[in-house]
């Protein structure tokens, strides 16, 4: 930990020779690969690493973590810098091992519905390779994510609805633990009463207990049959009761994405996507033609009956994807109303009784603020986003965007939510931690000086000091 004398924030020069020795020029030093190292696509400032090292396999990662250890510099993983909570920031200077390189698609097996991959295979080159086989990967955040970071974030995104969460998709993980060891957390078989399950342990843990350099993934067959729907409401909260009522009947939704007018209005100026702008829902079905036609009538009738208007159902894969492809542009498009600001990104989830709620009192304290915010999410699960675009140089705004984040995380706590659905804790909502968990969060700290007693691994994240 910070308190520990013989933490080194910085390589020592004996360090870099070593680390020069095994990586040859894939060691950089140089200042601008640190600083891209050292941001996601929030708000949160640049924290460079002293150094940045491309891994190509496991073994360089135990080596470098070893070399690391050894001289008690902090170390921090980097996947595709999609991070919005600051996971990637070098709190305290170190070595950061970049493992986008690692890019080895190891197996597929279509018979048993599973895929191991390297870390730094991204969802969408996963999903190329496996177009001929008939079967895909559904867990979807959108941007250009690498499945290690997916499950270092516990990450889920459009699909969780109908596939859930990282959570659920990981079978098993190769992990380089904080002195170079290097474990695997489970195996193939689909459920193991064997021992404690370091598998969950290690998805979500953002780095801070070992690095995930493989990946076992459940794959599932793609459907037969896909439509999408658009449909808009006179407000927010008419639209939210509708996903209630969609999810409480039971009907399979594959995707259901709420945006607010001014989330409709930037994707229209960013996407030329001509919706209207007013409180929209985007949906999507798969099946067979018959479940699926039976899908978007339910949906049609429940809609209605919450005063929706202009339901339109397309089963055509242009249209389909143009909507996707728009839906997973938000982060950009709210940026888009305002170039020289900053997106403040945060989350919450809760249970899909208290979504309705937790919604509307949440647009009510956004109508207040003096910056563009815009609502986006993927309601089905009781998990939604704010956008804030700020000026990171307004110290102004950004008291004023930190009391809109804290009012809306303590509404989803007291609603017996969570203070992040999927975009995880990171540096950005430690101080949420022990409102969230209470007394479990000791146990957290003892798992973490269990497995990290030096304090090296992504320090600053996840768990508040002191």
């Amino acid at each position: 930990m910070a308190s520990n004398p013989a933490f080194h924030a910085s390589p020592m020069p004996t360090l870099l020779d070593a680390l020069r020795e095994l990586l040859g020029e894939r060691l950089s030093t140089g200042r601008a690969e640190c600083e891209q190292h050292g941001r996601g696509e929030s708000y949160h400032p640049t924290l460079p690493p002293d150094a940045v090292c491309y891994a190509e396999s496991t073994a360089e990662v135990a080596a470098i973590v070893k070399l690391c250890a050894a001289q008690r510099v902090p170390i921090i993983a980097f996947g595709g810098g999609t991070s919005l909570e600051g996971h990637v920031g070098a709190t305290r200077g170190g070595v950061c091992i970049d493992l986008s390189r690692m890019q080895r698609i190891i197996a597929v097996r279509p018979d048993d519905l599973d895929v191991t991959v390297e870390a730094g295979v991204t969802r969408m080159q996963l999903n190329a390779e496996l177009r001929t086989t008939g079967l895909f990967f559904p867990v979807d955040p959108g941007g250009e994510s690498t499945l290690g970071g997916m499950a270092a974030t516990r990450a889920s995104g459009t699909n969780a609805v109908r596939y859930g969460t990282m959570r659920e998709n990981v079978l098993n993980l190769t992990v380089v633990l904080a002195d170079g060891q290097v474990i695997k957390t489970g195996g193939r078989a689909r459920k193991s009463s064997a021992g404690y399950d370091l598998t969950r342990l290690f998805v979500g843990s953002e780095g801070t207990l070992g690095i995930i350099t493989e990946v076992t993934l459940r794959l599932y067959g793609i459907p037969e049959t896909t439509c999408a729907a658009v449909c808009t409401f006179p407000t927010i909260a008419a639209a939210v009761s509708s996903v209630v009522s969609i999810i409480q009947y039971g009907i399979p939704v594959s995707r259901v994405e709420l945006l607010d007018a001014r989330t409709v209005q930037a994707v229209n100026r960013f996407s030329h996507m001509g919706l209207v702008e007013t409180p929209t829902l985007f949906f999507e079905f798969a099946g067979s033609p018959a479940s699926v036609a039976e899908q978007v009538e339910l949906t049609r009738e429940i809609v209605e009956s919450n005063g929706a208007s202009g339901f339109q159902a397309a089963g055509d894969a242009d249209a389909r994807n143009a909507l996707w492809r728009a839906r997973h542009s938000v982060h950009y498009a709210m940026q888009s109303m305002r170039p020289n600001g900053r997106i403040w990104s945060t989350d919450v989830c809760v249970p899909i009784s208290a979504l309705t709620r937790c919604i509307a009192e949440t647009a009510e304290d956004v109508a207040r603020v003096s910056f563009f915010v815009g609502m986006v999410g993927h309601v089905g699960d009781g998990n939604f986003h704010l956008g804030m675009v700020v000026d990171p140089g307004n110290a102004a705004e950004l008291v004023e965007a930190e009391a809109l984040n804290e009012r809306v995380v303590e509404r989803a706590i007291a609603l017996e939510g969570t203070c992040t659905g999927e975009h995880g804790i990171g540096s950005g909502k430690i101080k949420f931690m022990p409102l969230e968990h209470g007394a479990a969060l000791g146990v957290m700290h003892l798992v973490k000086q269990a497995l990290d007693p030096l304090g090296l691994m992504n320090p600053g994240k996840i768990l508040p000091q002191g």
